[in-house]
């Protein structure tokens, strides 16, 4: 019975051997190391359709899902309250998130990411609510205008709205006008960067610092070495965002312009302080590093985190050991910048 019972505990012991050792190998790849998480949520999530072969509305269905499923449980805040804001197309909703009352608090306006066709209030939900309960800032989510129903420069305007209104309206809502930040991831990464020029250049509301999210600097091209390597294996595919950046800006033309790639603005001077946070297998990860070195170069004080192993779209998610700790680190570069009273 005993040898029978060890032969039983060895062969499962080789089992699990095997079995880690199988898993670990997914995490080896031409271009480096992924993290364990990392790798096996690539091996279980099914590929994602072909841009443009179901329709928008599900396609955004589908993000909000998968979203919504990998943030867990929303922590829980003072106060969260949807609004509608004057836009200059009609009504511009947005999300409040409170992270204590009776403060006047520093404010991040949240532009969320998706290609620019995609994403909503309640995609962005659980980092919205991470950076307001860590950060001890108070955040407003923008629901911007989306392609292909509504191409460049919709998004644009409707996020320079929010950002003239939030400047405007800060002590009403118990925030603190002076000290006003603007952050997205991807799109709103590229949204934030592109507002932060505009403000700059119309001398708008100022802003006291800029969160830049594995942002897409450079719409014109793709021609990078991120994007020559990485372009068709870890989720976000050339096919992908070529279709999305056609969607959003079909003029050809216009992808040069600097409120779609700010990376081509003839300057980059005059900005607010910048966190720019990149992935190492992410495609878009060489124009925004490139983008932190042009901020370097014309004066502006930036911060650039890469962080390896992880994929776009990482920041802020839970499960992702890293996406968890970006979160923190970023909450604590918000308090150190915008002066958060412990």
């Amino acid at each position: 019975m005993k040898k029978i019972l060890m032969i039983t505990a060895v062969c499962i012991l080789v089992l699990v051997l095997v079995a880690v050792g199988i898993v670990y190998s997914w995490t080896i790849t031409p271009h480096g190391q992924l993290d364990l998480e990392v790798a096996v949520l690539l091996k279980l999530i099914p590929d994602p359709p072909t841009p443009g072969t179901i329709p928008v509305t599900e396609e955004r269905k589908q993000m909000r899902q998968l979203f919504q499923s990998l943030s867990g449980e929303p922590l829980l805040l003072e106060r969260v309250e949807d609004r509608k804001i004057p836009g200059p197309a009609g009504e511009i909703p947005i999300r409040i998130y409170w992270p204590m009352e009776g403060e006047k608090l520093p404010v991040l306006l949240y532009l969320h990411g998706g290609g620019f066709r995609a994403g909503d209030l309640d995609t962005h939900d659980g980092i919205c609510r991470g950076l307001a309960k860590l950060a001890g800032v108070l955040v407003v989510s923008v629901d911007y205008r989306l392609a292909p129903e509504h191409p460049f420069p919709a998004a644009v305007d409707d996020c320079y709205a929010a950002l003239e209104w939030v400047s405007e309206h800060a002590g009403e809502i118990g925030g603190d006008p002076d000290r006003v930040a603007i952050g997205g991831d991807s799109a709103g990464g590229n949204l934030s960067a592109v507002t932060a020029l505009k403000t700059r250049d119309l001398n708008g509301p100022a802003l006291a610092f800029q969160l830049l999210i594995y942002p897409p600097t450079n719409l014109a091209s793709m021609d990078t070495d991120s994007w020559n390597a990485l372009d068709d294996d870890y989720l976000l595919t050339r096919e992908a965002v070529n279709f999305m950046r056609g969607e959003y800006v079909p003029d050809l033309c216009d992808r040069k312009l600097p409120e779609v790639s700010p990376l081509l603005a003839e300057k980059h001077d005059g900005l607010p302080p910048a966190l720019i946070i990149t992935a190492e297998f992410d495609p878009l990860r060489d124009e925004g590093e490139a983008y932190a070195e042009k901020l370097a170069a014309a004066g502006v004080s930036v911060r650039h985190v890469r962080y390896e192993g992880v994929l776009h779209g990482f920041f802020g998610i839970p499960v992702f050991r890293k996406g968890r700790t970006s979160l923190e680190e970023t909450a604590d570069v918000l308090k150190e910048v915008l002066k958060v009273r412990p």
